[in-house]
């Protein structure tokens, strides 16, 4: 038989917010594990001491801030009507059924003028990575990096052309010496200094977002993006760290920098680390080599023209410092560039004769060039580790640490588009995103 319902909504009853939660709650699990008593002495600085409105607490702000990146919630004015309604993000912020929920351009306000162009966000997600370190959830010893890109909050057809200088990278100081160093061995003079400035190079820069770059890769979307430089250590897969740069500047480029940066900041006794292969550069490969670890790193298919022998045909001599062609003819050495490479000849009274001469050279010179970099010894030893026991094992895992990190960044925590315009405020985005999945790790696994 049905029956009418009769309305309760109207009567008045006594509850505990604390009872609405359930006990098996993600919320439950992030505040019983990781203390956010650290935010206000943190950014405590940045509040007046005697002056001004009482201010909204920090830490129940970037709480606020913690639950949008958690469960995936784009907009900031879609995450406090959320909050309004939703009794445990309540119950995690502090609030009562009936407390007033803060507006939403609170947040926006705090972020353009209380903390634009700080290390605020850093110094948090250093404090949530120290915090797994204490439940032993970092071990430190072998790291894994990779780079995603976020669309940038940018029209693709909107741009201007610009020109742009390549900017001097940390690794060029060593480069030299050791081309200096280099031709002295082999009996030539050092390089003079450039006599003009590095040539200028036409990039598209976004009217909108200027800060963004102009991404082109392959199987990869043109347009504006950002580019999340990000490390996981592979004990727990917790996140070590956050790095955005422009969409167009290389993989390679920080990624030095930011293992040093791991190394100082919490004192990880780094031993290996794993990387695909747009990080196999000479540069990576002699840097890794001078920290003593053991780099495992992808294979990249060697770019061939059809018809012409393979580099890999030419056979390398040490000790005589020569290569010898497939037909066992000898390319000795000429110079040294200033880019670093060594550049070996072969013989043209020889070429000429050369019956397979066209899959050789088409020289008109009939000379055969091959270039070979000052740092490519540590370009083969560290190519060799991805065939050995230890090496494979190392770099199985990057899908189950890194790539599998992405992956939940991007179809849990809104990590497939930039919120924000500029890369500061990106960078704040990341470092956010990154500290709520390891809160997660935190809540789940720590003891």
């Amino acid at each position: 038989m049905l029956k009418d319902r009769p309305q309760t909504q109207s009567e008045l009853e006594f509850v505990c917010i604390d009872e609405l939660v359930p006990q098996d709650h993600l919320l439950r699990k992030i505040e019983a594990k990781v203390d956010f008593s650290f935010i206000h002495p943190l950014v405590k600085d940045y509040y007046c001491d005697n002056n001004g409105r009482p201010a909204l607490d920090p830490t129940l702000m970037f709480k606020l801030l913690f639950l949008g990146y958690l469960f995936g919630v784009r907009s900031e004015r879609q995450l406090i009507r959320d909050v309004q309604v939703n009794v445990a993000y309540r119950w995690f912020l502090g609030l009562s059924l009936t407390d007033k929920v803060p507006d939403a351009s609170t947040l926006s306000q705090n972020r353009i003028r209380r903390f634009n162009d700080s290390e605020v966000y850093q110094q948090i997600f250093d404090e949530i990575v120290l915090q797994a370190m204490q439940r032993k959830l970092v071990g430190g010893h072998t790291l894994y990096t990779d780079s995603t890109h976020l669309k940038a909050n940018a029209n693709k057809n909107k741009h201007l052309k610009v020109q742009a200088t390549t900017e001097r990278q940390a690794y060029m100081d060593d480069l030299d010496k050791a081309v200096a160093e280099d031709r002295i061995a082999h009996g030539k003079k050092p390089l003079a200094p450039p006599s003009k400035p590095p040539q200028a190079r036409e990039i598209k820069q976004s009217t909108t977002d200027p800060d963004s770059g102009f991404m082109v890769r392959d199987q990869k979307p043109q347009g504006f993006f950002y580019l999340d430089h990000r490390t996981v250590d592979s004990r727990c897969n917790i996140i070590t760290d956050v790095h955005v740069t422009a969409g167009n500047v290389h993989d390679a480029v920080p990624y030095l920098s930011r293992l040093d940066r791991q190394a100082e900041r919490f004192g990880f006794d780094l031993q290996a680390v794993g990387v695909d292969a747009g990080y196999f550069t000479a540069a990576v490969c002699k840097g890794v080599e001078d920290r003593h670890l053991y780099a495992v790193m992808g294979y990249r298919r060697p770019t061939h023209k059809k018809g012409y022998f393979y580099k890999r045909e030419y056979q390398y001599d040490s000790d005589q410092d020569t290569y010898t062609c497939p037909q066992g003819e000898v390319l000795i050495y000429k110079t040294t560039s200033r880019e670093g490479y060594r550049h070996y000849q072969s013989d043209p009274e020889v070429c000429i004769k050369c019956p397979v001469r066209e899959r050789c050279t088409r020289n008109k010179q009939c000379v055969k060039t091959i270039t070979r970099h000052v740092w490519e010894d540590s370009k083969e030893r560290i190519n060799q580790h991805r065939l050995t026991p230890e090496g494979k094992a190392i770099y199985v895992r990057r899908k189950e640490t890194v790539e599998r990190s992405f992956a939940d960044a991007k179809q849990l925590h809104g990590y497939r588009y930039a919120r924000f315009r500029g890369k500061n405020k990106v960078q704040a985005q990341c470092l956010l995103a990154a500290a709520a999945q390891n809160m997660k790790k935190i809540a789940q696994m720590a003891a």
